[in-house]
Order: C-alpha cells, then sequence, then structure tokens
C-alpha cells in the first residue's frame, strides 16, 4: 500500500469566503477527526493531495504544524465541473488498526464467444482492512462467462487479512445478452402489408 507525507496548517476561519480564499492559495480545506478527538480544521496544499489521491485509500503521514498524524481519505468533495478538490475529511488511524474502506474492482478476462455485455452490480467492494495495509484494488476473472452468469461478493479472492464488509451475495457483476429482440409475427406482417398498400 502507498503512503505518502503532507504537511498541513491548522485552520480558525470557515464559511465559503475562507474557503474561496485558501483554494486561491492553492490549499484545501479538510477536517481530520477520528478516536474520540475533536476534529481538527486543516489546510492542505491543493498539487500534492490531488496527487496523493490518484493512489486509492493512501496512507498520509500527516505532518500538522509538527504534530504526526496518521491518516486515510473517507470524503472527498470535487467541483461538479471542473474537478478541482473542493473538501476533504481525513480519518486517523493507527497500526494495527482495523478500517472499513471501498476498494476498487479490476475486471479481467475474456466472455464466452457471444455478445455479452457486463453489467456492473459494484465498481468498489466494502471490505475491512488494517489500516496501514489496505489493499489498492481487487481483480475479478469474467473468462468463460456467459449471459446468465454472474459474480458475487464472496466469490472475490481477498488479500490476507483482508475481509468482505458488505452480503456475501451481493452481485458484482453479471453478464447479459446483447442480442436484438426479432420483430414479433404481427410485426413482421403488418410492415408487410404496408408495403403493398402503398405500391397501389
Amino acid at each position: 500500500m502507498a503512503d505518502v507525507n503532507l504537511k498541513a496548517t491548522v485552520r480558525s476561519e470557515f464559511g465559503k469566503g475562507a474557503s474561496r480564499r485558501l483554494r486561491r492559495e492553492e490549499l484545501v480545506p479538510g477536517v481530520i477527526y477520528g478516536h474520540g478527538a475533536d476534529p481538527v480544521h486543516v489546510a492542505l496544499p491543493s498539487y500534492d493531495l490531488m496527487m496523493a489521491l490518484k493512489t486509492s485509500n493512501v496512507l498520509i503521514n500527516l505532518d500538522v504544524e509538527g504534530k504526526k498524524e496518521l491518516v486515510i481519505p473517507k470524503a472527498v468533495q470535487r467541483e461538479a465541473i471542473r474537478g478541482f478538490l473542493v473538501h476533504i475529511d481525513l480519518l486517523t488511524v493507527k497500526k494495527g488498526e482495523k478500517v472499513s474502506v471501498e476498494i476498487p474492482i479490476h475486471v479481467e478476462g475474456e466472455l464466452a464467444p457471444g455478445q455479452h455485455v457486463l453489467e456492473h452490480g459494484m465498481n468498489a467492494l466494502p471490505v475491512e482492512a488494517e489500516a496501514t495495509h489496505i489493499p489498492e484494488s481487487v481483480t475479478v476473472s469474467v473468462e468463460g462467462l456467459s449471459a446468465g452468469d454472474s459474480v458475487a461478493a464472496k466469490d472475490i479472492r481477498l488479500p490476507a487479512g483482508t475481509t468482505l464488509d458488505t452480503d456475501g451475495d451481493a452481485i458484482v457483476i453479471q453478464v447479459l445478452s446483447a442480442q436484438a429482440e426479432e420483430p414479433t409475427g404481427e410485426e413482421a406482417e403488418g410492415e408487410g402489408e404496408g408495403g403493398e398498400g402503398s405500391g397501389e
């Protein structure tokens, strides 16, 4: 699991105006919480944070004005159109501690011959893992699957130390038929009658 080092400063101004000022200074407002402690409002460098978040469930060694915190991102808000970071919630964690997270699902393999489409019931899998060993992703094989087949959450092989945190019967991926429907007999007859009538 990847981890990065970031620095943050404590902030005392709140509201939309204060947040806009921070973003003009290329900083992102955030909140650190967890372990029953009072939330700490911070500002983090926008570019460094954006690069860190390219890794799912990244472990961040955060220096808050000299105080060291080990945190993971729990909620990230982005601007709807341009996608820049608006706000982040960070959860403090400890080595050996179990946390509930969602990890990306990667699909590999070739479906059985035929016209099939994959329908994703989940794009990320809820799991419980040790805070400093959160898997970056899980892989689901669809090799040889055909229409009507599916993969449930309990069918996915998880790394050691990671357990499922959702209903095992939840459908992660299912295979559907992509064949177009044939016209019914009545529709076919109607088309024929219309063609004869237009010729009279």
